[in-house]
């Protein structure tokens, strides 16, 4: 039987420890095609690059898969991967590992996210996996066999078109984590302000600052689950339709 076609990519920059820990447990599944940004597009969201040129190239990293580093966003490197990379259509996306949490509202910020979720606009299997850990000497291997047995599960078990899976693993040492939640995403968010300051030149300047605010306790939210020691797997789709206020909109924007 032909090897599943795994596609990686990431925001945090094709030589980031995270995606090259992936790719590493990727190799051990299926035959590995990485394209990944050439440099950090984290908080990119889902950008793409419109104004300016793209490129890429291939480049010699260690390990057996083929390796593109690519000058775009995260969203960009899984196009162009898609329309002038690959000579056929992947098994399977899977981007990160994020260098942090992308549980809750960090999913629309996402660049490790949009990334998946562009997978999922072409109808493709996608999965985001992000730790819980910004250091980069974090140790990925702890969650290596869940990383896998969730890829392996996906690619055996395919989801419906348009969904793909968020999945955030705690900063604890295997033999500490409890295992696997299926939750929803956590109502939270960023209380944001900016720190003004002056340059040497009396200019004025911002650094963005904050603190995160969750405010679901409820048992089945991903900060809930990933607080208690477990891997939280949110399914997410690209439909931002609030159909449950569909009816009630028809009612207020009835002008007869």
């Amino acid at each position: 039987m032909e090897r599943p076609l795994i596609l990686v990519t990431n925001d945090d920059g094709i030589t980031a420890p995270g995606i090259r820990n992936l790719i590493s447990f990727m190799n051990e599944i299926g035959e590995v095609v990485v394209v990944a940004p050439n440099s950090p597009q984290s908080g990119k969201g889902h950008a793409i690059t419109i104004n300016s040129t793209l490129s890429f190239e291939e480049v010699q990293l260690e390990g057996p898969q083929t390796d593109y580093s690519c000058s775009g966003t995260p969203v960009d490197c899984v196009k162009m991967a898609l329309d002038k990379i690959l000579t056929r259509r992947p098994d399977i996306v899977v981007s990160g590992i994020n260098h942090g949490a992308n549980s809750s509202i960090n999913v629309i910020y996402s660049g490790t996210m949009s990334a998946a979720v562009e997978a999922g606009v072409e109808n493709l299997p996608a999965i985001g996996f992000s730790l819980l850990d910004f250091s980069w000497e974090a140790d990925f291997t702890q969650a290596k066999e869940y990383i896998q047995n969730i890829v392996r599960r996906t690619l055996e078990n395919p989801m419906p078109k348009g969904i793909v899976l968020n999945v955030n693993i705690p900063k604890l040492p295997k033999e500490e984590i409890k295992g696997i939640k299926v939750c929803k995403q956590a109502k939270a968010k960023w209380e944001e302000s900016f720190d003004e300051r002056v340059n040497p030149h009396g200019k004025k300047y911002y650094w963005l600052t904050g603190y995160f605010n969750n405010m679901d306790d409820s048992p089945d939210a991903d900060e809930t689950a990933l607080a208690n020691g477990y891997i939280s797997i949110v399914p997410v789709k690209f439909d931002l339709t609030a159909y449950e206020y569909m009816n009630t909109l028809e009612e207020v924007m009835n002008f007869d």
